[in-house]
């Protein structure tokens, strides 16, 4: 199989990062073009970049050019790690030219014709691409928030079994979801944040649409009620979520434990490079999940649940844990352009006309 160009745009920031580590020795995809602010511009990556990685640089990386954004970019698609005050702007602009966009930034996931999407959860969803009218073929498809992934992967089987009614969700969310630098050191050290701006109305309203049904080529978002509460906490990779939640019929934990563990990945037999061989693992030992200790279980990619018992004010509760930086972010983005791959959404593009769009650095 001959791999796709690839260029990730926001290539410095903390989420361009991760697409680099991710994206080293793909059998699908190839990196062609790293785009950043034009600070950065005419440098090669390693002069260009903080580097935050726990590896280093990829070799053939760390000698590439950066490129601004106003640079045509040799490549047949894009992955976006831009702060959303740049990709407002610059996302457009790519899918008019041709580009199809695959997106972490939040600017565009509750368009009605863009696809918020999880593999694994919505696949079907990609066929919102049919009604962008961006030019040229492009097209944005985006990740959900961090924090969203977890709980609506572990919301998913229950909603398909016995119906969601309401959802309580108080989160313990990973430093690194900050970005770099992220969360000053006095802040963080020792201490919880009871705040993360805009995190929880997307909690309120992204599953809702990405649980929703696919009907004539629109999204009929769930009108599930959630309640959140989003908290900073002192670790550094995952979010760990405490859910409750009210179902639409009487069950037992075991059958909630059940649902969990018979739930069926809808790409299961695509065989995507990225997708884990456990979609969702259930721990039975009531201390698990640990951010510490079950983060990177699939590579990053699986979601964990556990501590399934009865709740007291609703009808059940349980613990979710979901690498934010992975699954969450690049890692998420990585496995969509997958799907769309293997949906025949992506493929090589023709040569492309410049196109000019603003300059910042991605986080």
């Amino acid at each position: 199989m001959t791999r796709l160009r690839v260029g990730v745009i926001g290539a410095t920031g903390a989420v361009g990062q991760k697409f680099v580590e991710l994206l080293e020795g793909h059998p699908w995809f190839e990196i062609t073009a790293l785009a950043a602010s034009d600070r950065s511009a005419g440098h090669r990556y390693s002069e260009a970049v903080n580097w935050i990685g726990s590896a280093p640089i990829p070799a053939s990386i760390a000698s590439m050019e950066v490129v601004s954004l106003n640079t045509e970019l040799p490549c047949d698609f894009v992955f976006s790690g831009l702060h959303a005050s740049v990709a407002d702007h610059a996302e457009p602009r790519l899918a008019s030219e041709g580009y199809p966009v695959i997106s972490n930034a939040k600017s565009f996931r509750m368009h009605k014709d863009v696809p918020l999407l999880i593999p694994e959860i919505n696949p079907d969803h990609t066929a919102l691409i049919e009604n962008q009218d961006w030019g040229q073929g492009g097209y944005i498809v985006t990740n959900p928030n961090c924090s969203t992934v977890g709980l609506t992967c572990a919301l998913k089987p229950l909603h398909d079994a016995f119906g969601l009614e309401a959802v309580q969700v108080t989160t313990m969310q990973a430093l690194s979801g900050a970005g770099y630098p992220g969360v000053p050191s006095l802040d963080a050290l020792a201490n919880v944040v009871p705040f993360i701006g805009g995190e929880e109305d997307k909690l309120v309203h992204e599953p809702n649409k990405l649980l929703g049904r696919l009907v004539d080529g629109a999204i009929q978002t769930e009108t599930i009620t959630i309640s959140a509460q989003c908290n900073r906490v002192p670790i550094l990779e995952g979010h760990l979520e405490c859910v409750s939640v009210k179902l639409g019929s009487c069950v037992s934990s075991d059958e909630v434990c059940r649902a969990f563990k018979s739930y069926v990945s809808p790409i299961r037999t695509l065989e995507l490079p990225t997708e884990p061989d456990n979609f969702l693992h259930v721990f039975e030992d009531e201390r698990f999940p640990q951010p510490r200790r079950h983060s990177e279980l699939g590579g990053g990619m699986t979601v964990s649940i556990g501590r399934i018992r009865p709740c007291e004010v609703l009808d059940h509760k349980f613990v979710v844990l979901s690498h934010n930086t992975v699954r969450g972010a690049a890692g998420g983005a990585v496995l969509n352009a997958e799907l769309l791959l293997k949906q025949g959404l992506l493929q090589p593009r023709k040569a492309h006309v410049p196109h000019n769009i603003g300059t910042a650095e991605g986080s």
